[in-house]
């Protein structure tokens, strides 16, 4: 049988390709199959399989992108209602935060927290010079008092009491005569800028770059 199939390979005709027994016929179509399949390939649908991929995978971004825009829609009301809050909190610490002309009446409130509390001031000295920050200013106090343990702490807590924002750093208690206690410290308040010295300050700041840039 198989000298039969190769018979069928001889004597072939070039030219007439027709003429030829089925064997030959077969195995010609087939191979001029396959040559069509790999000249297309090459020549035409490598670039659609790159093109297909690639859209495949915007595909797959523009879903994520979609999901994540979806998860942010549905969270808005919530992310609304946070910043809503924090507006909140910060309005509530600015007014915390005097202003220039409540600045001398907030220096009485924290003499008279000592003084109320029996206290003797051997030194209430507040700064020369306010340091400035982005909206605010810091003002140190240097602070010398004199009483018990018991008024000392009492005062403490009235400084931490009072309606505007003062801190107490750099604490020092040390001994006196007679069980007193010497409390060395300094007082730090704050106040909000006002508008014209935000704007002031923005001014100075860019004047600032202006010279590092020229030089």
């Amino acid at each position: 049988m198989l000298k039969t199939l190769l018979d069928q390979f001889k004597g072939l005709n070039p030219k007439d390709p027709g003429a030829w027994p089925p064997l030959p016929k077969v195995l010609l179509l087939l191979v001029l199959f396959i040559g069509l399949l790999v000249g297309a390939y090459f020549l035409d649908w490598s670039d659609q399989l790159e093109q297909l991929d690639a859209g495949v995978a915007q595909e797959a971004k523009l879903k994520d992108e979609y999901k994540n825009k979806k998860q942010k829609s549905i969270n808005l009301d919530l992310y609304r209602q946070q910043l809503r809050e924090i507006d909140s909190s910060f309005g509530a610490l600015l007014k915390q935060l005097p202003n220039r002309s409540q600045m001398d009446a907030l220096l009485v409130d924290i003499n008279q927290a000592g003084l109320g509390r029996g206290l003797q001031f051997d030194l209430f000295k507040p700064a020369a010079q306010e340091s400035a920050r982005d909206f605010y200013t810091e003002l140190p106090i240097q602070l010398k008092v004199i009483g018990t343990y018991h008024d000392i702490g009492a005062f403490a807590s009235d400084i931490g009491g009072l309606s505007r924002i003062v801190t107490l750093n750099d604490l020092a208690l040390s001994g006196g005569k007679g069980g007193a206690l010497t409390l060395d410290a300094t007082a730090k308040t704050f106040r909000y800028l006002d508008e014209e010295e935000v704007a002031s300050q923005r001014r100075a700041t860019a004047q600032k770059g202006a010279k590092r840039g020229r030089k």
